[in-house]
């Protein structure tokens, strides 16, 4: 299958600036900046100024949340990116409730008690970002995860990703 562009100069744009790149920027300025996430039930909280706020955009991590402060913007991460920028690349450092720092075993307990399927999630989120796919969620296409091979704003859907009984199935998008 060839590549699948969105328009005219996609390829360009999205080859001049690789997400290995920009994750690899995103992750300097995480650890320069000391990102603390804040458990939040099935998510993670992560405040970011408008440096930060750039890189999780152009990166695909989180979702930006509105808040009333000019100079600061909240992103709620999914428990897999969450999981994913603590213990792959030790970018951030999640806290609970009372204000105390999560391991990586703690954090995975959490996660695992509260999302069942987490632990495949998790690896495959992991599997495909160290890839440098970008991986987004697939529920308005009834599927655990959506997966672009670069930037979605460059690149067309290529796969919709599912986990049945702990197998996953992946489908390639025509």
């Amino acid at each position: 299958m060839g590549s699948r562009w969105k328009g005219k100069g996609a390829q360009v744009k999205a080859l001049a600036d690789p997400i290995s790149e920009i994750v690899s920027q995103l992750q300097y300025s995480l650890i320069s900046s000391n990102s603390i996430g804040l458990l939040s039930g099935m998510s993670v909280l992560l405040k970011a100024d408008a440096e930060l706020t750039d890189l999780l955009n152009r990166a695909c991590f989180g979702r930006p949340r509105v808040t009333s402060e000019k100079n600061e913007q909240w992103f709620q991460l999914s428990m897999e990116e969450a999981f994913y920028l603590q213990y792959s690349l030790k970018c951030i450092k999640v806290v609970d409730h009372n204000d105390t720092e999560l391991n990586n075993d703690e954090l995975w307990k959490h996660m695992t008690s509260k999302k069942e399927t987490f632990p495949i999630l998790s690896k495959a989120f992991s599997h495909l970002r160290s890839k440098n796919w970008v991986t987004r969620s697939g529920s308005q296409y009834g599927v655990d995860f959506v997966a672009y091979r670069h930037h979605l704003l460059w690149y067309i859907l290529n796969m919709l990703c599912s986990f049945y009984q702990h197998k996953m199935v992946m489908q390639m998008v025509a």
